[in-house]
């Protein structure tokens, strides 16, 4: 079922449909039944879209039509619009134009804001809040947090270091105090965890920060002194619209080289397969952490040698999401909270310790995840520590090359979940928090359920 994706691939390039049917050496008829879902597309003809169109497999896939699909619900289902329920497949057809599909979202986007600004939500100085870190979030995603640019840069600085020592904090130091004249202190550093001096060419380092940090920051010192270039040029051609959000880009590309320093593609992602995805294991062997190799596994999308597609999420106790790239298709909500359910917010009852769960989204979306519950270093002693949960998760086809999906079995471990409360059509759901916006509910004082919010489709709900 790409059919959707193959029209949308057919009309970014410029193809007509009777152009691209003599291409393909089928009828046009033919292809309008393929783009409608009508007809199988054969292996044959399957190689010849990717000729053609010059995309690998993993681009039909259909990922971008099905996260539109997802955006287009929450948007049709704001109770603030006071619209009728949208059918589920005017939902498809609009998810399959995406220039329609992206207007509509920014527009939403756009009353979001609006509707911030009216409530008079703004700082105590006066200023309006703008939530530059969604912007970026959206720049990362749209690019599937992959940048073959900067892994060029990274590469080229690995190949002027010691390649057996890449990513090593002695290499990084090194190459630091000869190439730049900076010298490296670890020390006291009381609310920052590293500051560049330029003029007195010192770089100091906290010594709150764990020996793979320290590692990192170094890296990211490396990456602004020697790839700034091609980082602004990607700066530039974002086009960001504030400062704040142009600044929080610029860091987030210096991070990516970063880690591209500290686990090179080709090396990171051979120990990945041979590790079948063990994050430990990686962590262990390129001397980063946990979170930073679960990190570095999100971004392996190079075109011929891509890894595993995952999906990324770092989220807080209090359910607010610091991180989120999505490669393998998972369809983060933008507002709201996501699943009680999710192993994102049970893995917080272990910390330390990695949970696996088969997520079912939907009959046709499940997902292998695995989370661990971090907790970091607390500033002073009597604070409460910084713990957040990373979650990573790909496709449940992708079980047997990850060391999580041993000894599972997948149909009968499979626990369904949904988006939100508010988007989530289970019934009987314990852990309901919200009724769906969907649907009416269908309550009795003569009945007490076991989910607090028994509910009914609403008249007209095609689902």
């Amino acid at each position: 079922m790409i059919g959707k994706t193959i029209r949308r691939l057919r009309m970014e390039q410029g193809f007509t449909q009777q152009g691209f049917a003599q291409k393909l050496g089928i009828s046009t008829s033919y292809l309008n039944l393929v783009e409608h879902d009508q007809r199988n597309v054969t292996a044959s003809l399957l190689f010849k879209l990717t000729e053609i169109l010059k995309v690998d497999l993993a681009a039909l896939s259909g990922v971008q039509e099905r996260e539109f699909e997802v955006s287009l619900r929450e948007v049709f289902s704001d109770p603030q619009l006071a619209i009728d329920p949208v059918p589920e497949s005017e939902v498809q057809a609009l998810a399959a134009a995406p220039n329609a599909a992206r207007a509509v979202l920014t527009l939403h986007r756009a009353l979001a804001g609006a509707r911030e600004e009216g409530a008079g939500i703004t700082l105590p100085s006066g200023r309006k809040i703008l939530l530059p870190n969604e912007e970026v979030r959206d720049f990362f995603h749209a690019h599937e947090n992959h940048f073959p640019a900067l892994e060029e840069v990274a590469e080229a600085i690995g190949k002027a270091m010691d390649v057996a020592a890449v990513g090593s904090s002695h290499a990084l130091a090194e190459r630091l105090r000869r190439q730049h004249g900076l010298v490296v202190q670890v020390r006291t550093l009381p609310g920052s965890l590293r500051v560049f001096d330029a003029a007195n060419r010192m770089l100091t380092l906290s010594e709150d920060l764990p020996r793979e940090s320290r590692g990192f920051q170094m890296a990211f010192q490396l990456a602004l002194l020697e790839a700034r270039a091609p980082v602004e040029t990607i700066v530039k051609r974002a086009e960001p619209t504030t400062r704040d959000a142009a600044e929080l880009l610029r860091i987030g590309l210096l991070n990516y080289i970063a880690a591209a320093l500290m686990m090179p593609y080709e090396p990171f992602l051979s120990a990945a397969r041979e590790l079948r995805y063990d994050v430990d294991g990686l962590a262990a062997r390129f001397g980063v952490s946990y979170e930073q190799a679960c990190h570095r596994l999100s971004s392996m999308q190079r075109a011929g040698a891509r890894g595993v597609p995952f999906f990324f999420l770092r989220v807080d106790p209090a359910g607010n999401v610091s991180k989120r790239f999505s490669a393998a298709g998972f369809p983060f909500m933008r507002y709201g909270g996501t699943c009680p359910r999710w192993v994102a917010h049970s893995a917080f009852a272990t910390p330390g310790a990695i949970r696996v769960q088969v997520a079912q989204l939907s009959a046709t979306e499940t997902f292998l995840c695995f989370a661990r519950a971090i907790t970091g270093r607390p500033a002073r002693w009597g604070a409460p520590p910084p713990v957040r949960a990373v979650t990573m998760g790909c496709d449940v086809s992708h079980a047997k090359e990850l060391v999580y999906g041993d000894g599972l079995d997948l149909a009968k471990a499979a626990v369904g979940i949904g988006l939100s409360c508010r988007m989530c059509e289970r019934q009987d759901c314990r852990s309901r928090a919200f009724p769906p916006i969907a649907h009416r509910l269908a309550l009795s004082p003569e009945t007490t359920s076991a989910s607090p919010y028994r509910f009914k489709a609403l008249p007209g709900d095609t689902k």
